[in-house]
């Protein structure tokens, strides 16, 4: 039986959702629905799916905080073709993201229960070899109000909004996976533990949520860095998480599509 998730309210504030983000999420678990019946995929077909899916989701991630390799020569970093050289961030940045992403995989595969501990190994990974001495450490310092979000919370209470936040996130089971999601990563952003990667992790966080509920991985796009960041800045600053639901709903659907089409290819 399928799960039926309270569509009707979806942010913490209790607004009623958009009418047209409720058909966009009733379509898209239709479209789990097609891909649920389908399973279990063809073993090639998962590890073709997954290859693919890694790449575009370390591309775009990237891209939206600045990163300049295009699709080829971060797969080229991925596959660690040969460079004359120390690697340059950038390409750092893309092998560390796919590390990250294959933990993230992992503790879906073990449906572990989000943790501190995961947030800040999440961090380190993603700063590996990049800046060692932050990797992992909650920030010791309080950092201006920049980009999408007010100025955070004072340093000293990182943990204890850390804790709170993981607290929240076990009590929300009631909230459709995508809108739980963007709300996972609007509080996540606003608390901003860590100087540098916050928003990489906070959209790693939500796909943590989106694919511990059985749905493919939401990719948002590098092209959409401007709605994105203006979809979280409302997000953060209002409460409304509705476009940062919408954006991810719409990241949901492009990557069930994939799955879908790979369907008929599969042996």
């Amino acid at each position: 039986m399928a799960t039926v998730y309270n569509l009707a309210r979806h942010d913490r504030n209790g607004e009623f959702m958009n009418p047209s983000l409720q058909t966009l999420l009733q379509a898209v678990d239709a479209d789990k629905s097609r891909l649920d019946t389908a399973r279990p995929l063809p073993l090639h077909t998962l590890e073709v799916l997954r290859e693919q899916l890694t790449l575009g989701w370390t591309y775009h991630s990237n891209a939206l905080e600045g990163n300049t390799l295009t699709l080829s020569e971060t797969k080229d970093a991925l596959d660690a073709a040969a460079v004359a050289g120390e690697p340059s961030r950038e390409r750092l940045e893309a092998v560390n993201h796919r590390d990250a992403i294959r933990y993230v995989e992992d503790i879906v595969a073990g449906n572990e229960i989000l943790s501190a501990q995961h947030i800040q190994e999440i961090h380190r990974l993603l700063l590996k070899g990049i800046d060692e001495t932050q990797a992992g450490r909650y920030r010791e310092h309080n950092v201006p109000a920049a980009g999408a979000c007010p100025a955070p919370i004072d340093f000293s209470q990182v943990p204890a909004q850390v804790a709170a936040l993981i607290e929240w996130r076990a009590q929300a089971d009631k909230m459709h996976p995508l809108a739980r999601a963007a709300e996972l990563h609007t509080r996540f952003v606003k608390i901003h533990p860590f100087m540098g990667a916050n928003r990489p992790i906070g959209r790693l966080l939500s796909n943590v949520d989106v694919m511990k509920a059985g749905y493919p991985p939401a990719i948002i796009r590098g092209e959409d860095r401007a709605t994105y960041d203006y979809a979280l800045e409302g997000a953060c600053t209002t409460g409304d998480v509705s476009a940062l639901t919408l954006l991810i709903a719409e990241a949901t659907q492009r990557t069930l599509a994939t799955y879908l089409g790979r369907l008929g290819s599969s042996d």
